[in-house]
Formats: C-alpha cells, structure tokens, sequence
C-alpha cells in the first residue's frame, strides 16, 4: 500500500548523531533545514530503554533563571520547504540499544504521518581530497539491484542502515545517501559536506533547498584544510596522488558514460552510408 500511494505520501529525512555522523556533516544538514525552515516539533521517542548515559550522557543548560536537564531523545519535525511542499525530519544520537523495537516506534511514527519515502543521510571519512567535489553516494532501496556488486559495502553498520532495511521490508520507499569527507581532516564540522548533501536532497526532492550561509563556510573550510596541507609536506604528496587517483576515476566513468551516444552516432552514420550506396 505504502508504494501504491508514494506519489501521493510525505517524505522523512532521518540523520544520527555519532559513529553514523562524520564531522556532524549528516546531522548539520537536518539542523539546517530545521533552522532556515523554522520546523516545529511534532512528536518524540523518548530516551528511557535506548541510550547508555555513559557514552551519550544528559546535558545541563540554564534557561529563564532555571537549571534543567536534557536528556538524549529522537525529534520529529515538519518542515515546509515551500507553500507546496512540505516533509518530515527526524534528528537523535544514534541509540545504543534495541535497535529492531526502536526502528520499529520510528515507522509507526513515520506511517501515523503518511510518509512514504524515507531517506536516511550519513557522513564517514575516506580517502578523498578536499580540493575536489566530496564524493556523495546514493542507494535506492536495501536491495540496490543496479550496485555493481564489487562496490557493495561489506561490513558493520549503523543505525541508518538498519533502519532503511527495515523501512524497505515495510513497505516504505528508502533511499540512503553518505557523503564523504578526506580522513587527514578529522575536525568539528564540514560545510562542504552538508552543502553537497543539501544538494543532492534537493534534486531527490525536486525542491530547491535555500543554502543560506553554507557557501560561504565551505570556502572557509577549504581555506583551512589548504592552510593545513601546506603546513606538511607528506601530506601534501598524499593529497596529489588522491587529486590523481579522482580524476582518473572521474575520467573513467564520463569515458563509460559517453559509451552510449558515441556508440549511437556511430550506428546512424554507417546507416547513412549504407542509405547512400
């Protein structure tokens, strides 16, 4: 039923703090559309039973003259991204346990909204350079039939993932996106990153998504990243033989991309030529 009425359903954007969440790149993207979009808390899964304080612990904070504790929870808002077009976000530290009864309160909640389409974002460090577009990967559905198979991921997971998988096993459509972020810049944030995200979910969605002061941070973040590489020598070689690497890559596959049109325009001359005989 829920694939039936895709056209017609809400969309949730999920993201997870913590091992999920390079530089807090995927969890900034929501906070952003929360912020420049004035989104409203509509609903909460509570901590009690998903979260070791120990390794996510409570926070105390002073407001109106009163201490009060903030205890670690997952937060649902609606957003209107325009006067038509309006989703549904949700932002939690990733929980540390029951992961299968938690997914499970996340899609009732997600179905008593009518969302249809989740899509769930990461961020995780690799070998990338910061001097090039920061690569952005995107799986349709928990099966992902079109992957060629020697690229599929093996190995631990996260919360997105296990809750995309299950998202798909009930119905839902998932689609799951990760950006990447260079290793040798472990730091607070990315801009890039979440810039790169926003935009992807902008062409998901069909929505234009307002970036605010993102580009303006991004060029600040490459500013230092450069600043930080200059400062190294072996650093700076390991960042040219990954430029290397990129662009072979990228060249590769616009080479198989053109495969296609090169190969029709070929076939439509020795037609004409045959024609012309």
């Amino acid at each position: 039923m829920k694939r039936q009425a895709a056209e017609t359903g809400s969309v949730m954007i999920a993201a997870f703090e913590g091992w999920n969440d390079a530089c807090q790149a995927a969890s900034d993207a929501v906070r952003h559309l929360v912020k420049r979009y004035d989104g409203e808390e509509i609903r909460h899964i509570r901590c009690d039973g998903y979260y070791d304080y120990q390794s996510t612990r409570p926070i105390v904070c002073h407001a109106t003259g009163r201490k009060r504790i903030i205890w670690p929870q997952t937060t649902f808002y609606d957003i209107r991204i325009s006067p038509a077009f309006q989703l549904y976000v949700m932002l939690a530290p990733e929980p540390n346990y029951r992961w299968q009864e938690y997914c499970r309160q996340t899609l009732r909640i997600a179905d008593e909204l009518d969302v249809t389409r989740i899509i769930t974002l990461g961020s995780m460090f690799a070998d990338c350079p910061h001097t090039r577009t920061l690569p952005v990967d995107i799986e349709y559905g928990s099966d992902c039939t079109e992957c060629d198979p020697d690229q599929r991921y093996s190995g631990p997971v996260g919360i997105p993932t296990i809750l995309d998988d299950a998202a798909s096993q009930d119905g839902f459509d998932t689609t799951s996106m990760w950006v990447s972020i260079p290793q040798y810049l472990n730091s607070d944030g990315c801009a890039q990153a979440t810039m790169q995200l926003l935009h992807e979910l902008s062409g998901l969605l069909g929505e234009s998504i307002d970036l605010a002061d993102l580009p303006g941070k991004a060029q600040d973040w490459k500013a230092r990243a450069e600043a930080v590489v200059r400062r190294n020598d072996a650093l700076s070689d390991y960042v040219r033989r990954l430029e290397h690497d990129y662009d072979s890559n990228e060249k590769a596959r616009q080479e198989t991309t053109l495969d296609g049109p090169v190969c029709e325009q070929l076939i439509r001359e020795a037609e004409n030529f045959l024609r012309d005989l």
